[in-house]
């Protein structure tokens, strides 16, 4: 690792989708081709995905700086503003496939026209590229630079349809957001400010060695700044109230990126914050995550039971998931790290499975509409019930019920048996209306086929496969879990 040089195999994945997103927008200014543009920029998170298996989980970083002496006399070696590593291959992996899977939803509204294919692509892949950033981003403003770029686009995409329940949840979205950023550039300023430094590493080794530091009020204020501004990502109650709305008015395949990708962002964002730069303060860090856990799971669960539209629901269901996701963070003790990638891998899967069912099933207004799915369309309806099993964490959901089980182990193991009985009587307000979805498709309707897409069919089949598979096998994912815990220093 060379301090002050560029390490142009590490940068490999951005310049990956950047180029593909490049391309597909000049494609569609030389030639307007609509479905194509969606295979050309499947080039990108292929790429991408190519590049982080080649270059491998050993640690190397770019846009280093030296070691030195920050304010109150504490030594820190070299930091690095960009790292390759397990965490960051994961994400990358992780996100790259997700982004085939909204590309393949895609195809139904790039094909009619509902948006304009060459700008849907382009800022697709921008955001993916923020979110390959944030995967290895080392540095509070690298990882607020990284958020923004991954959300940003996300605005434009919301309001992509031009009609007018999409204009209002694109400017829900953004304004919620501006908030957002705000609170996190006070709490970096105040904590620059206090300690001198903005990489993470060197932000713990001042707060470690500085107990005068810890002790100031303004740094308590600047980390809950900041985690403020962090769980907005996550739609963390009380910065949940944009999802809703969003989610309902955003295209289907948009609600599905912001219920899966921008979770696995926020994920990373508040995870490598907490246990790198904020260990030395988990005192102040682990009462608030209880606090925004139990409130999320809660109010999440309890809001989605008097939901009738299907995207609201998933929404709120997409909020509770937020606060089941917060508890390995929330106790001082046990394998946090490996807990929270643990779950996030296993709710993104069964996450993006539903939505891929939806799309299927072309549903997107009131749990009604969803009455006779079963007769339709049923191998589209068995992959929605067992999305929802999943979320539910019910067999045959496997893959959901080892993410509830690896949430409750955390707590049990970082001595907060009462956030498990939290997490056990949520998880039973959740069966209700997860229940109810499921049934509402098995209602008699008149038959009214409707064809879907081959690419589509594609899709459903592999997230729902990949439930399956990751239920019955879920060391895989445990294991890497267990690497990304392994890069991150653990707990």
């Amino acid at each position: 690792m060379t301090v002050q040089s560029v390490d142009q195999a590490a940068l490999a994945p951005v310049y990956a989708v950047l180029a593909a997103a490049v391309l597909a927008l000049i494609a569609d200014l030389v030639r307007p081709m609509r479905t194509t543009l969606l295979g050309l920029g499947a080039l990108g998170p292929i790429g991408a995905i190519v590049a982080a298996l080649v270059i491998g989980t050993e640690r190397r970083g770019t846009f280093c700086t030296p070691g030195g002496v920050l304010p109150g006399n504490v030594s820190v070696g070299p930091s690095c503003s960009f790292v390759v590593d397990s965490a960051s291959v994961a994400v990358t992996v992780l996100g790259a496939a997700l982004a085939l899977v909204v590309l393949a939803l895609s195809v139904p509204i790039v094909r009619d026209g509902t948006v304009p294919a060459g700008e849907y692509v382009f800022l697709l892949l921008a955001s993916l590229t923020g979110l390959v950033v944030l995967g290895s981003a080392r540095d509070l403003l690298t990882l607020l630079v990284a958020i923004e770029t991954l959300t940003l686009p996300v605005y434009v995409l919301v309001g992509l349809p031009r009609r007018p329940e999409s204009a209002e949840a694109s400017v829900t979205f953004f304004v919620t957001s501006v908030v957002a950023t705000t609170l996190t550039l006070l709490g970096i300023g105040l904590l620059y400010g206090i300690v001198g430094a903005v990489h993470l590493d060197r932000v713990a080794a001042a707060l470690a060695q500085r107990p005068d530091a810890r002790a100031l009020p303004l740094v308590s204020a600047a980390v809950v700044l900041v985690l403020a501004g962090l769980l907005f990502k996550l739609a963390a109650v009380p910065f949940h109230a944009w999802a809703p709305a969003t989610y309902d008015g955003a295209p289907v395949p948009i609600a599905a990126w912001l219920g899966t990708a921008s979770k696995l962002g926020g994920a990373i964002a508040v995870l490598v914050t907490v246990v790198i730069a904020f260990r030395p303060v988990a005192d102040v860090v682990a009462p608030v995550l209880a606090v925004v856990a139990v409130a999320t799971m809660t109010i999440g669960n309890l809001v989605a039971l008097r939901q009738r539209r299907l995207l609201r629901l998933l929404a709120w269901s997409s909020v509770a998931q937020t606060g089941y996701l917060l508890v390995p963070l929330a106790t001082r003790e046990g394998d946090a790290a490996a807990g929270v990638a643990a779950f996030t891998a296993l709710y993104l899967v069964a996450g993006i499975g539903t939505f891929a069912a939806v799309v299927a099933l072309g549903v997107t207004g009131t749990l009604d509409d969803l009455a006779g799915s079963a007769q339709r369309a049923p191998w589209a309806t068995a992959a929605f019930v067992l999305g929802l099993a999943g979320l539910a964490g019910l067999p045959p959901g496997l893959a959901g019920l080892f993410a509830k089980v690896v949430v409750i182990r955390s707590a049990l193991d970082g001595s907060a048996g009462w956030l498990a009985i939290v997490i056990g009587v949520n998880a039973v307000i959740g069966l209700a209306y997860y229940a109810r979805a499921g049934v509402a498709c098995f209602a008699t309707s008149p038959a009214r086929r409707a064809s879907v897409s081959f690419v589509v069919t594609g899709a459903v089949v592999l997230t729902a496969t990949a439930g399956v598979v990751l239920g019955a096998w879920p060391q895989w994912v445990l294991d890497a879990a267990g690497s990304v815990a392994d890069a991150l220093g653990g707990v």
